[in-house]
């Protein structure tokens, strides 16, 4: 293992990092966007939904882009515009600042996303194992991070540009970090010639490529249905107080932080296909415990093992993404990016029109189903890459779910 390769993983960690906290800033400081700008609660939804449309939108043009430019390049630019837009969100002035603000940050957060995952699929590819929850775990830890200084800011009645500057202060280290970017690309996908699959970048067929879209769709409904209803949960359906209903998020946090730093040990030990499996359970078990719930302790639980089993789906979906098209992994990385999106558009809105219809428990059972479905599709992470422009032999990386060798 090169010096280079672990400069580049400790800088990719750091952009990972830098993301989660701009994102958590973000999610978090909703309402203060909202009480600062003045937005209706009829307009609010709108701006929320435009944010992740646009960066599916700029997720489709980096699998464009990168035909031309090195994801790393992608990723040097991307990452200082979302940071900087994340502070005009909150030193903008008037709706039509803020609505331009938001626009960028939701474009440069789709290229930012597609391509950090790109860079993470090509060293775990260099470095022939499981390093891909590693790279999740950073952007969990920046979540944390990011939740810690907005409830800081909030707790202190800071304006929200003086909340935001943390994000600004990071710009430099990102550009710096950025130096050090290792995006090493097989040569299909470098030199330009021809897989069985179609032209090099762009051949990916969406047929084999569908299954683990689905699976990222379910795992972020799993994921958005936490972020967005875990609070109103507890207090509205389990009773708990203001206070006590501010900590499943965190929770939650916590223990994806925790799931995705042993992950990788877990998938060179057992394999992808077992880890994922393993995860869409406990996933499911933690929803049919927040489900049925006596009280708001019981319900804590269920949010722990909901962290401990969606951690690893997101990131395994990229990494067999790459093994499933190694020549053309970039372009595959783009499109399953798209699917983040979907997910959190669906996710919300689908709880809250089933429990208004129906209950806020039993609106709960349907993202366990789907996160089950993930078990219909375990097989996708254990892809042979000779069967969509591979070549004739598995790669190394092909392997790296089984406990490949390296350092």
């Amino acid at each position: 293992m090169t010096e280079v390769l672990r400069r580049g993983r400790a800088s990719l960690a750091f952009g990972f990092f830098a993301q989660g906290v701009a994102f958590a800033l973000l999610v978090t400081r909703i309402p203060a966007v909202q009480d600062r700008y003045g937005v209706s609660d009829a307009l609010l939804p709108v701006f929320l939904a435009a944010v992740p449309i646009l960066a599916g939108v700029g997720s489709v043009a980096t699998e464009r882009l990168v035909r031309r430019v090195r994801p790393s390049g992608v990723l040097r630019w991307s990452q200082p515009v979302v940071l900087l837009a994340l502070f005009g969100v909150g030193a903008g002035e008037g709706i039509a600042g803020l609505a331009v603000s938001l626009a960028v940050f939701g474009l440069a957060v789709g290229a930012l996303d597609a391509s950090m995952n790109m860079l993470g699929v090509s060293l775990q590819r260099s470095y022939g194992r499981s390093v891909m929850l590693g790279f999740h775990a950073a952007y969990s830890l920046g979540g944390i991070v990011g939740a810690s200084l907005a409830w800081a800011g909030a707790h202190w009645g800071l304006a929200l540009w003086v909340s935001y500057l943390p994000v600004v202060v990071l710009v430099p280290v990102a550009l710096v970090g950025s130096r050090w970017y290792v995006d090493a690309k097989p040569s299909g996908e470098r030199t330009g010639e021809v897989t069985a699959a179609g032209e090099a970048g762009t051949g990916v067929v969406f047929k084999a490529l569908l299954p683990l879209c689905l699976v990222m769709t379910f795992a972020y409904i799993g994921d958005s249905t936490v972020s967005n209803w875990g609070a109103k949960y507890l207090q509205d359906v389990l009773g708990s107080s203001e206070q006590l209903a501010t900590v499943p998020y965190n929770v939650y946090m916590v223990t994806t932080l925790v799931g995705r730093a042993l992950g990788d040990l877990g998938v060179r030990r057992f394999g992808a296909v077992v880890v994922v499996r393993g995860g869409a359970v406990v996933a499911a078990v933690g929803f049919a415990v927040v489900a049925g719930a006596p009280g708001a302790w019981v319900g804590m639980l269920g949010f722990t093992l909901l962290g401990l089993g969606l951690c690893v789906l997101v990131p395994q979906t990229f990494a067999a993404a790459g093994r499933l098209f190694p020549g053309a992994s970039d372009a595959a990385v783009a499109r399953l990016n798209v699917f983040n999106y979907v997910g959190f558009l669906i996710g919300s809105p689908l709880v809250g029109a089933l429990g208004d219809a129906w209950s806020y428990r039993g609106a709960m059972l349907v993202p366990m189903v789907l996160v089950l479905v993930t078990l219909v599709y375990a097989r996708s992470f254990d892809a042979q890459p000779d069967r969509y422009g591979g070549g004739h032999e598995r790669s190394r990386t092909a392997d790296v779910g089984r406990g490949g060798n390296g350092l």
